[in-house]
């Protein structure tokens, strides 16, 4: 008799995501999570005086794993999350285009770090959460550039904490990055992969 197939399922609403899983070939669903990050972010900042940032993208992750395997049938969930600091402060996503226009004039000729985390809940439980980290450097770029920049990407400059996506247009911004490329994507896929690989999910 055939093993049964193993069931996964992507809790991320991100396309990014979705497309480096089906670039490296696996076979899932994708169901969004319900969780609110800026109220687990606001939760967490009463709770603790600070919190440091991989922590915070390990909860994230964590806690849209969990959400949506409470809700679906299926025999991996994985959940992703990001945090961006630069000088010991944690950014959020910008809200509008003013907003990160002047976020990008902040990061500007600077460098910041990316915080990515991913969880694989089995059966219910959260088995596994890696975090990995990431300096991104910004070009001295000029305000008139920004301006271009954000008057071609538009929307899809608040899609990402960054207001950049490396994959786009976002590169013309950056100088140079320190670290996996898959991370600033917001998913370590080699480690997911491998972790995978020790569940008997994908092949070895």
């Amino acid at each position: 008799m055939a093993a049964r197939k193993v069931s996964i399922v992507l809790a991320s609403a991100s396309p990014v995501r979705r497309q480096v899983l089906e670039n490296a070939g696996l076979e899932f669903d994708v169901e969004v999570s319900s969780v609110d990050e800026i109220v687990v972010r606001q939760a967490l900042a009463e709770e603790e005086a600070s919190i440091e940032p991989g922590d915070l993208a390990e909860v994230l992750a964590r806690a849209k794993a969990e959400d949506v395997a409470g809700t679906v049938d299926a025999d991996i969930v994985i959940g992703a999350d990001q945090v961006l600091a630069m000088n010991g402060a944690i950014y959020a996503k910008a809200e509008t285009i003013p907003q990160a226009r002047r976020q990008l004039l902040e990061f500007k000729g600077k460098s910041h770090q990316l915080h990515s985390a991913v969880a694989v809940v089995r059966e219910g439980t959260c088995q596994w959460v890696h975090v990995e980290e990431v300096s991104v450097h910004m070009r001295d770029y000029s305000s008139a550039f920004v301006g271009r920049y954000l008057a071609a990407a538009e929307e899809d400059a608040l899609n990402s904490v960054g207001c950049y996506q490396i994959e786009g247009l976002g590169v013309q911004l950056i100088e140079k990055v320190e670290g996996d490329y898959f991370t600033v994507l917001g998913l370590p896929l080699l480690p997911l992969l491998a972790e995978l690989r020790r569940l008997g999910v994908i092949g070895t």
